[in-house]
């Protein structure tokens, strides 16, 4: 699978300088964490599950969770355990088939070993557990199962803890648990692929929903988690982790208070004015701005409910030119020595020491997602991502 693989070949060659690398569920970490872009989450009830996660796959879905939490009612888990055995089968059966990579939400470590033993030989589709409400004293009997259904298998299986419980928000607990899932996850850093951040659990403990004019950055609570979250988690010296984005609620149109925030001149210059206002009129003007805040705040990827989330995350995480000339500058060989240059672009300063830790980043995403040609916007992006009519 890649990214915008879902494309012609010919139009892939009209918009990338470089194009996003080809990857599978058995490639490297690193490059997993950094391709996981959109991952849309789907309630595990849903009777035509194969189907629906094929049919994204073919619009450029590449990482998916299967949910056993939240997103279903508590007399539901039997019912729905069962149909995912089902749905697993189903999909192992189809010949030649390449779904995204899968991730099972449970709710209970149990869960990790009963499912791995259900799912039988389709288990190989199975990419890890995402693994809800983590801290230290929650998080270890989750990796602890994990562990053992690794080695009951023989199948590498990742974990995805979800950052999300009250005593990591509030001021008193959350140094001390913070700590706590630091120690956890690096323990268990060869299994933990990525942390998600459950920013609709933050917003509950205090009663909090932020309208579709606002971004999670908006709700001043909720920023300072995510800050002290990448702060001792997410960093870039090489014992950090990936972080993912929050999840954007909205979907449908809503009564705006606020203009939006979707700039008319990018879409004028492509003839894309009809597709401005198909954002707008979803709300995802507000999801463009949150997904430039989740990059600027050190977050990579995004968790989403909701298919038409996921091109907007994709043409976004695409490497400019700009920043992809920028960064082969900087991480040049004969500038090991640091310095200061100007920018092939002649607007602005590279530094060569400061800036090499986002250079790398940067490359990294660059792999993963692509690079745009030097006159290519997101707004191509979006527009050439698009499903036929």
């Amino acid at each position: 699978m890649r990214h915008f693989g879902h494309i012609a070949p010919a139009v892939r060659e009209r918009l990338f300088h470089q194009e996003p690398t080809a990857f599978t569920a058995d490639s490297a970490p690193r490059m997993l964490a950094a391709a996981l872009g959109a991952t849309l989450y789907s309630p595990a009830t849903r009777p035509s599950l194969a189907d629906d996660v094929l049919k994204q796959a073919g619009r450029g879905v590449v990482s998916m969770v299967l949910c056993l939490e939240d997103s279903i009612d508590d007399a539901e888990v039997s019912g729905a355990e069962d149909n995912l055995v089902r749905q697993f089968a189903d999909l192992h059966g189809r010949p030649g088939v390449e779904p995204p990579l899968l991730f099972i939400r449970v709710r209970t470590p149990d869960q990790i070993a009963d499912l791995v033993r259900r799912l039988g030989p389709a288990v190989e589709l199975l990419s890890g557990f995402v693994l809800p409400k983590f801290t230290e004293e929650r998080g270890v009997p989750f990796l602890e199962a994990l562990t053992a259904a690794e080695a009951a298998t023989g199948r590498r299986l990742f974990a995805m803890p979800v950052l999300e419980s009250p005593e990591l928000l509030h001021l008193e607990t959350r140094t001390e648990t913070l700590a706590g899932i630091s120690r956890t996850v690096d323990k268990y850093r060869d299994r933990v692929l990525a942390l998600r951040l459950g920013v609709t659990d933050f917003c509950s403990a205090y009663g909090l929903r932020r309208p579709p004019d606002m971004t999670a950055y908006d709700v001043q609570i909720v920023a300072s988690v995510i800050g002290e979250v990448v702060n001792l988690l997410g960093r870039a010296d090489g014992t950090g982790f990936t972080v993912t984005g929050p999840v954007w609620e909205y979907f449908r149109h809503q009564e705006r208070m606020f203009k939006p925030q979707l700039r008319r001149s990018p879409f004028l210059e492509e003839g894309a004015e009809p597709l401005r206002q198909a954002l707008i009129e979803h709300d995802l003007d507000g999801l463009l701005r949150e997904i430039e805040l989740d990059r600027a705040n050190g977050l990579l990827g995004k968790t989403c409910i909701h298919p038409s989330h996921v091109l907007p995350v994709h043409a976004l995480s695409v490497v400019s030119h700009e920043e992809y000339s920028d960064a082969a500058d900087i991480l040049r060989p004969e500038r090991g020595g640091g310095g200061v240059l100007r920018s092939a672009y002649t607007n602005k300063m590279n530094e060569v020491k400061p800036h090499r830790a986002w250079a790398e980043r940067t490359l990294q995403r660059a792999e993963a997602f692509g690079v745009a040609r030097e006159d290519v916007g997101f707004v191509e992006l979006l527009t050439a991502g698009l499903p036929a009519a």
